[in-house]
């Protein structure tokens, strides 16, 4: 049985339960939705999985019977499969509309499910994401503070060692390869893969042919952390832009990948338009890109972008795991000027910006003062993130911090 690992997400989650009669609990395959659910509230609610052919039948065939069968409070995972339940729900939820907590849903496909939630739950339903693990979860350092937390003095900064870094981001953050490091990578990544073609994918009408979206996913892979070119990237494949954006957006919306957009300004400079793509786990997109071994992947052409990689998904778990809808950009002027990221924080913009390197130099923090000098009092103080360990103050409102105590 795997060990439980303690998620950022549980005091959001059971606020939300306490406060709504019902919980939508969305994120990728395998990112430990259903292992949380039945940790937190499993000795007080009944427990139904409608991915059962017989329960997803039962459900459809006669709803109201269905849910008088299995009254509140209930978790039912991978509601995806039976969206038609949701009216229905909604109905039960209206007859006592006073009573929190009644339904915990639980779904992988947010394309299908969050339109069905939206249109049958409004008003009675929180929705919150659950991706995989992050870094200071997987070593259980929840409730050490964050660089910039340490940084305005709301507690003591507790270094997490880095131990085999790139291993790490090879492996990924999901809760079965964190629990298990005995696990062959390449073997659960590829089941992984063929899991979510088969499972998510076959489902979804923007997808056809799996053999070309999987060739597909893999040349997206290969672009991560750069400026996304679709007419390029479809004419590699054969495939028309209007194909690539539909499996773009599935990507998206079952939380496999992560859409970066530039952050603009009217200050009177050319910025680009063109958006980035991120994969949420480091450890898909070393799988899609032939990325076996740490050290190839410390020292090879697509170690920058393994390390955005990372980052971007630390603070995209770090946010969301608080129930906050993170809202990240990127910045790049017209003449190769770049920031990697820009998270709004209230009404100021943190920028972020990534190196590979573990020896961190005031000279690689000249885009950071570029852009505090073109966007002023905007931008709040910025971090270097680096591979290394420690923070080292670098001037003018710069601090590089080791990747470790984000």
């Amino acid at each position: 049985m795997m060990h439980y690992l303690e998620r950022t997400l549980e005091p959001v989650l059971r606020q939300a339960a306490s406060e709504f009669p019902a919980v939508v609990l969305t994120g990728p395959r395998q990112s430990g939705k259903t292992t949380l659910l039945q940790q937190m509230f499993g000795g007080e609610y009944s427990y139904l999985s409608l991915d059962l052919p017989d329960v997803r039948a039962a459900a459809l065939e006669d709803p109201r019977a269905f849910l008088a069968r299995f009254s509140p409070p209930v978790i039912f995972d991978e509601v995806q499969y039976a969206t038609d339940l949701l009216p229905y729900i909604r109905e039960r939820i209206d007859a006592a509309r006073h009573r929190p907590g009644q339904f915990l849903l639980s779904g992988s496909q947010n394309l299908l499910l969050l339109d069905r939630v939206t249109e049958s739950l409004a008003g009675r339903a929180a929705i919150l994401r659950l991706l995989p693990m992050s870094r200071r979860e997987a070593f259980g350092e929840l409730h050490a503070p964050l660089a910039w937390e340490a940084e305005s003095g709301t507690g003591i900064m507790r270094t997490v060692p880095p131990r085999n870094l790139w291993g790490e981001f090879v492996r990924g953050g999901y809760p079965e390869l964190v629990a298990n490091p005995e696990r062959d990578i390449h073997l659960w990544h590829s089941g992984y893969v063929q899991t979510y073609l088969e499972r998510d994918v076959r489902s979804l009408r923007q997808v056809g042919d799996l053999t070309q979206f999987q060739s597909f996913l893999r040349a997206l892979a290969a672009r991560t952390g750069q400026l996304l070119n679709l007419s390029g990237l479809g004419r590699d494949l054969g495939l028309a832009v209007n194909t690539l954006k539909a499996w773009l957006s599935v990507l998206e919306a079952t939380h496999q990948v992560v859409i970066v957009r530039p952050w603009f300004a009217n200050i009177g400079k050319r910025l680009v338009k063109t958006p980035k793509v991120y994969f949420v786990d480091p450890g898909t997109l070393c799988h899609l890109t032939g990325l076996r071994d740490p050290d190839h992947a410390a020292h090879g052409p697509l170690a920058g972008q393994l390390m955005e990689t990372v980052v971007l998904g630390e603070i995209l778990k770090t946010l969301t795991h608080r129930g906050v809808s993170p809202q990240v950009y990127f910045w790049r002027t017209s003449s190769g000027v770049e920031v990697d990221f820009l998270v709004e924080a209230g009404s100021r913009l943190v920028p972020v910006e990534v190196k590979k390197t573990a020896t961190p130099r005031p000279g690689m923090a000249r885009t950071l003062r570029r852009l505090q000098g073109d966007l002023g009092s905007r931008v709040a103080p910025g971090y270097l993130v680096h591979a290394g360990e420690g923070r080292l103050p670098m001037g003018s409102g710069v601090t590089a911090v080791g990747i470790s105590e984000l």
